[in-house]
């Protein structure tokens, strides 16, 4: 029985994988900040829960003490007091993966994300492609995934729109909408995990995760409102002028959105071509007309 130790497990992917993972039979440790806050359904014999910052190197080491894999979740798409985006995308990824390589951990996988580059526009991907080379440079076997935009029924982005579009008039379009996605299916990223686990020949690799259509922002949000039956203005806003609005939120607790998400926005989320993606390794993603109208038509029954 493989014992893992998935760190942001109580998280939208991680709660998919984790249910993956144990039913394949694995004992799985779920290392969490909050973990008791969380609303998890009953627990199987085979979870626990710990608390755990990546942020706290006592911490961490607990967690991963006894694992055969670690996996790393832990992303944030804002700052707030210690949790910046060089402390947990780039420290914290490095903390995680010197613990595992020094506990003699057999296998980690680190996920990053579509976009990551040391000259992005936005910190978060310019500190997530940092956190890629701290965990090559701590963990060279290290496997790390960068998907685009992952949807399934409790996703944010779709459901998020599909709530903001029946109750708003109108919803920006910063850029224009023209940032380009590759929405992926979360089935088929646990199901990348899942082949990435039983080979060892896919250490050492980065993945790219898309599904099979690309589309716009723009696009995207289109498709959101046809399919709960509204018809809200969709309005274009620069990035400017965006930028400007999300400086002022960025200085409320909980802001809506901030500079640093406007800059996410100039950057494609697309897999480059360059790296293996799911077809590389048996996975056959699926389109996300065929899954999203169902768990969104909940919103047009309200209408």
């Amino acid at each position: 029985m493989q014992h893992v130790t998935v760190f942001g497990g109580s998280g939208f992917i991680g709660r998919h994988l984790v249910e993956r993972l144990t039913r394949a039979g694995a004992s799985v440790r779920i290392a969490a900040r909050h973990p008791l806050t969380t609303a998890e359904p009953p627990r199987p014999a085979r979870i626990q829960y710990v608390a755990a910052n990546i942020l706290d190197d006592a911490a961490v080491e607990a967690a991963i003490q006894g694992a055969d894999t670690v996996i790393n979740l832990v992303g944030i798409l804002s700052q707030a007091h210690r949790q910046t985006f060089t402390a947990v995308h780039e420290d914290g990824a490095h903390r995680v993966a010197a613990t595992a390589r020094r506990l003699g951990v057999r296998q980690l996988v680190h996920v990053s994300a579509l976009g990551a580059s040391r000259t992005a526009p936005a910190q978060a991907d310019r500190s997530k492609a940092a956190g890629e080379a701290a965990v090559r440079a701590a963990f060279p076997e290290a496997t790390i995934i960068r998907p685009s935009l992952v949807f399934g029924p409790d996703d944010h982005f779709f459901n998020g729109f599909a709530t903001l579009a029946r109750r708003l008039p109108a919803l920006p379009l910063i850029g224009g909408g023209r940032t380009r996605f590759q929405p992926v299916y979360v089935a088929d990223v646990v199901a990348g995990f899942a082949a990435i686990l039983a080979s060892p020949a896919n250490r050492g690799t980065t993945y790219e995760f898309g599904g099979p259509r690309v589309s716009t922002f723009k696009e995207l949000l289109e498709f959101v409102c046809a399919t709960v039956g509204v018809q809200p203005l969709l309005v274009p806003v620069p990035y400017w002028a965006a930028e400007l609005l999300g400086g002022l939120l960025q200085l409320f607790p909980k802001a809506p959105l901030t500079r640093d998400q406007v800059r996410l926005l100039r950057t494609d989320k697309v897999v480059s071509g360059s790296e293996p993606t799911l077809a590389n390794i048996g996975v056959e993603a699926k389109a996300l007309e065929t899954i999203v109208p169902g768990y969104l038509a909940v919103y047009r029954r309200r209408a």
